[in-house]
């Protein structure tokens, strides 16, 4: 009952910080001195608190990693202690989804974009082979999901 409880407080707290960071965001006017980058056409909107939402995004992608691996190794270990068989077979759907992204990794290109007026360091072989290996991991996973759908509903209609 407490961890339902503190579920909840959690929550609340990550609700509350989220709406805060967007109202600065929405609400916090346009960037100025400094903070407004050069190189973008001064017609366009700059909002002041950016790099708020941005940091938050990084938080909130960190913070859904940590705790997914966090339950994955405490479900593992108390199926462990159950049936280490079991548990051992669950390792699979982690080996296979390991095995995607290398394999993804490998298909992406290393080749640099052609970017006019892009001055930035993120144009090299590493960042854009982890780019193309999370859309190609995207697009197998969104298939895959398609084809298990089509596939149950097939099972499910002729009875089985």
């Amino acid at each position: 009952m407490k961890t339902y409880k503190l579920s909840y407080y959690v929550l609340y707290a990550l609700e509350a910080v989220i709406v805060v960071v967007l109202l600065m965001y929405f609400l916090g006017g346009e960037a100025t001195g400094a903070a407004r980058m050069a190189n973008i056409d001064p017609e366009l909107s700059q909002p002041a608190n950016t790099d708020a939402l941005i940091y938050l995004t990084y938080g909130l992608v960190g913070l859904c990693v940590l705790v997914t691996v966090a339950a994955f190794v405490a479900q593992f270990a108390s199926a462990f202690k159950d049936s280490p068989k079991k548990a051992l077979g669950s390792l699979v759907g982690f080996i296979l989804l390991v095995l995607l992204l290398v394999v993804t990794w490998s298909m992406g290109s290393t080749e640099p974009l052609v970017m006019p007026g892009y001055d930035g360091t993120e144009n090299v072989p590493f960042w854009l082979r982890l780019t193309d290996m999370f859309i190609y991991s995207i697009y197998f996973l969104m298939g895959m999901t398609v084809l298990l759908i089509i596939a149950g509903s097939v099972k499910k209609a002729l009875g089985k």
